[in-house]
Parts: C-alpha cells; structure tokens; sequence
C-alpha cells in the first residue's frame, strides 16, 4: 500500500516511515503542506498520515482540499490537540481518524489496520489469484491447489512486486510503472533496479516450479502470467 505521510517533526516523521515500510508500505513522507500537496497531485495513495500544524498548508486544510476533489483517500490525523471541539473540527474537515500525540507505534498501525477493514478498496490481508495466495500477515507467498501447499518466504520488495503482479494479472506493467508505484517520491535508484529485483524474485520461484510465472515482454515490459 502506497501511503502518504506528512509530518515535520524529524524524529517521529522518521520513526513512522520506518514502521511503515517495516509493514511492507510504500511511504513518500513530506515535510510540509504544500510539498505533501504537490505529491498528491503527481502520485495516487492508499491512505494518508497527516499532522495537523504543519509549515505552508496546515493539515487540516490539506484534507478540506483532497474532499474538495472528492478523492476517497482515508485519512488518519496525527496532533498535540486534544479537546473536544479540535476532534469535531478534524472529522467535520473529512479526516477517518484522529490520534492524539504522544503515541505508541503499535497503536498508529492498529489505527491504520482499522481504516483498512472499513475500506473496501484497500488490500485484503490475503490476496488470491487462482491457486496463489499472497498472505500480508506473514510475507508470504502460497501455491495452493497442490498435492502439497508450497510456502515461499518473500522480501519486502519481492512483496510489493507480487502483490503489484497479482493485481494486474496478465497486464504487461512497464519498468516505469513498477518505479512509480514501489519507489517513494524522490529515490533515486540505479537504472536497472527492477531488471535486478524481478530476476531475483525469478530466481526464488524458480525453485518452487514458478520460474515461467513472470514474463518479460521485450521491449514492453512485464506479465504476470495465471489463469485465473
């Protein structure tokens, strides 16, 4: 899942990109209103993380303007502002949530779990395609349907491959694509990164018998190829 964090605090900005991309979440984290508004405007987002008193653009205005667009991004509200009517203030503007600083990490992730269940267009924690199974509980990937159920441990970037793969079944997905979705706003990875990353995702499926699951379509790209 692709998240957009905003959050001018260095320390607890730093802390929760870490946890998020622990979980396996894409995370362009932005240090100010009006650069998290210009990443809204380039990129598309799965949920957003925003602090309210933020330089340029304040949090809450940040979301007036995304409802304005009427963009159905869930958004949790992180802020020192704990009365009543600051709450009311914050859910009235159109944020999901609303979480009170300071914070434990496991609570920020639980709150996020929560938006994900009353959210139908977030991932499920399983995703299915045919006989595969990509589990988000243990990044684990499952060829089902078997005399016996093969179980293949993945990385965090071998995750977010599949999972992007398993969404667009027999699509073919562009190099460009691929950096666009799975690498935050800014990196600057080395020109063949996704070549590297899809040979060794190859290479683990090639010892379960998936070596031919992954295409490359020369010249075009990627496919994903299943029945489904």
């Amino acid at each position: 899942m692709r998240i957009l964090l905003v959050e001018d605090e260095p320390d607890l900005g730093a802390a929760i990109k870490q946890s998020l991309n622990h979980n396996n979440h894409v995370v362009d984290w932005a240090v100010d209103g009006h650069d998290a508004w210009d990443y809204f405007k380039l990129k598309e987002y799965e949920l957003g993380i925003f602090d309210w008193l933020l330089p340029g653009i304040s949090g809450l205005e940040l979301i007036k303007r995304i409802r304005q667009q009427q963009k159905p991004l869930p958004i949790l509200m992180l802020t020192a502002k704990d009365n009543m009517e600051d709450k009311i203030a914050g859910l009235d503007a159109g944020a999901d949530d609303y979480l009170v600083k300071p914070f434990d990490m496991p609570e920020l992730l639980a709150r996020l779990r929560a938006l994900q269940r009353r959210t139908p267009q977030l991932q499920p924690r399983r995703l299915r395609v045919g006989d595969l199974s990509l589990d988000y509980n243990t990044n684990t990937f499952w060829i089902l349907g078997a005399a016996k159920e093969k179980q293949i441990l993945l990385t965090k970037k071998e995750f977010q491959l599949l999972e992007y793969f398993m969404q667009h079944p027999n699509q073919i997905v562009t190099s460009d694509r691929l950096l666009d979705r799975l690498w935050e706003f800014g990196a600057e990875p080395p020109s063949n990164v996704v070549a590297a990353q899809i040979s060794l995702l190859r290479r683990k499926l090639s010892k379960y018998g998936c070596d031919n699951m992954l295409e490359t379509v020369y010249g075009l790209g990627y496919r994903f190829q299943h029945q489904t």
